[in-house]
């Protein structure tokens, strides 16, 4: 029954079960995805915009301003929101859905929060393929708020086609650490809670920072007074159909993301966590030896 029921899901914007019921069956590999992925066509060119950085700086609250100033013209808005999983319990949070609660009930907007289970960067390893199952649905804009830990979050850029850093005034001590990886995969910088001293010193470090005329934007927004969230939509819009130049690069990374979660899927990190926890009673530990029948 399970599997008549699989094969039969063909996610459609119009009908936020089926994408829903398709998400699921991704998520936890239930029994036919294989055949629901592979059956995924793509009619819109829907863009990903992630919106990544630092935690504290105010993601899930910008994420709920832009899908107001998207939704219009009948436009259809998806919102996929990770969340840190504890690596001790396993448990996450999912708190984003706090801070969009006004769009929980309306008819154009599905969000869909994910847990890392995981993952230490800033993507789940499902959250390739649930984003692919959100586009084949036809919404017309696709966001993607990712955890936010670090140097990692590079990760989004295997996923999204806009990238937006989101930043606040006081991440001055970070810019060497943004510098040297971020600076190359983002579209956009969003110095959010601009409200706050030194917002525009900020602001005129990072274009400082970037040493062209040509370098990348940066917004400063007050997210929770919808401050600034204008010129942040009009640079998605003007951007949502521009070919992305570096397009082969984030295939690569999204065929890489996803065969490598398929080759570790026979590995349980439960197991191993309590198989690890036995070794280390045994003297002399040496967690190669361990790892070695693993990875011949």
């Amino acid at each position: 029954m399970q599997n008549t029921a699989t094969n039969n899901i063909k996610p459609d914007c119009s009908d936020f079960r089926s994408v829903a019921r398709a998400l699921t069956v991704v998520e936890n590999d239930l029994q036919g995805v294989g055949e629901l992925l592979k059956s995924l066509t793509f009619v819109k060119s829907a863009p990903i915009i992630g919106i990544t950085g630092p935690p504290g700086a105010g993601k899930s609250t910008l994420v709920n301003t832009l899908i107001t100033g998207l939704l219009n013209n009948g436009n259809k808005i998806a919102v996929l929101a990770i969340d840190p999983t504890s690596p001790f319990n396993f448990g996450s949070l999912l708190g984003d859905r706090i801070r969009m609660a006004p769009h929980f009930n309306h008819p154009d907007v599905f969000i869909r929060s994910l847990a890392t289970r995981g993952s230490l960067g800033g993507l789940s390893a499902k959250a390739i393929e649930m984003t692919d199952v959100l586009r084949a649905a036809g919404f017309d804009y696709i966001l993607v708020e990712t955890v936010g830990v670090g140097q990692s979050e590079i990760e989004i850029a295997g996923l999204a086609d806009i990238t937006l850093l989101v930043l606040v005034p006081e991440s001055g001590d970070e810019i060497q650490n943004i510098k040297s990886g971020l600076m190359e995969v983002a579209d956009a910088f969003i110095v959010n809670k601009g409200d706050r001293a030194d917002a525009d010193l900020f602001v005129n470090n990072l274009k400082k920072l970037q040493k062209t005329d040509s370098g990348l934007p940066v917004f400063k927004t007050v997210a929770s007074k919808d401050i600034g969230i204008d010129k942040v939509i009009g640079f998605i819009r003007s951007n949502a159909g521009k070919k992305n130049s570096r397009k082969q690069l984030l295939l690569a990374e999204k065929a890489y993301r996803i065969i490598q979660q398929k080759r570790m899927a026979d590995i349980d990190k439960k197991k191993l966590q309590h198989d690890i926890a036995k070794a280390l009673e045994e003297p002399g530990f040496n967690l190669y030896k361990f790892i070695s029948p693993l990875t011949p």
